[in-house]
């Protein structure tokens, strides 16, 4: 009798146990079945300004939804950017860093024409990309509006210029104060021109790599007024193109 009670609790065991054993697994099934949602990671792109309200203000407005853009300025500028760069670039693993900058031509420092060129051939030899401007940033922004044809334009007259332009469209641009591009104005740099119907970024693009196609780029600080901020622009837009459907800048300014 004793035997054949231990042999009837064994039995309950082992069948209780391949009941639990069945259970898990009708548990676990699903979960090893289940496909898991994949979050897809957006390329990062570090833009490291000289400025640290306009430039930022400008890129931080982009409506882009296939890349992350990180715009961060403070107050360096040259190969003190580019250096502050290379420290931002070691915390995060950023696609491209971009280093974006003016040449901020000083008469009194004879020094501020190399110290110019070698920031841009620096930030290049270490594989960041560049986009400057001789003399301001500001001088893209005008781009937008007027078809200047990249002759000398000291940057003391850029404010002036650029609320010519666009005050009567209902925006101002307080250059000598908080320096930021408001949604007021980013607004009308997204817009369309009303003389031509095109998009005026895309005017600014063409207007921009026309005058600095005249330069052979052996010496930028020579190379007034020029800009390469409209490369930065064509590849933040081409980010949300499908493949195939990128813009080519040579299609789009012929």
């Amino acid at each position: 009798m004793k035997n054949k009670k231990e042999k009837q609790i064994a039995n309950k065991l082992r069948h209780l146990d391949e009941v639990g054993r069945n259970k898990r697994q009708r548990r676990e099934e699903p979960k090893l079945n289940r496909r898991r949602a994949s979050r897809k990671t957006l390329p990062l792109i570090l833009i490291a300004c000289e400025g640290k309200n306009t430039e930022p203000s400008y890129f931080n407005q982009f409506k882009i939804k296939s890349v992350q853009v990180e715009p961060i300025g403070d107050g360096y500028s040259h190969l003190s950017l580019v250096k502050w760069a290379q420290k931002l670039a070691k915390y995060k693993k950023y696609d491209e860093v971009w280093c974006v900058f003016d040449a901020d031509p000083k008469p009194d420092n004879p020094h501020w024409a190399q110290n110019f060129n070698n920031a841009i051939w620096t930030a290049k030899a270490i594989g960041f990309e560049v986009g400057y401007s001789n003399q301001a940033f500001e001088y893209w922004l005008i781009l937008h509006f007027d078809d200047h044809q990249g002759g000398a334009m000291n940057r003391s007259d850029y404010n002036t210029r650029l609320n010519q332009l666009i005050n009567p469209l209902g925006a101002t641009f307080d250059g000598n104060g908080c320096k930021m591009i408001t949604p007021e104005l980013f607004a009308l740099l997204e817009g369309n021109d009303k003389a031509t119907g095109k998009p005026r970024k895309e005017l600014a693009i063409c207007r921009a790599k026309r005058i600095y196609d005249l330069h052979d780029h052996k010496n930028p600080a020579q190379e007034e007024s020029t800009t390469t901020i409209h490369e930065l622009a064509l590849k933040l837009i081409n980010y949300d193109k499908t493949v195939g459907n990128e813009i080519i800048i040579d299609d789009l300014c012929n």
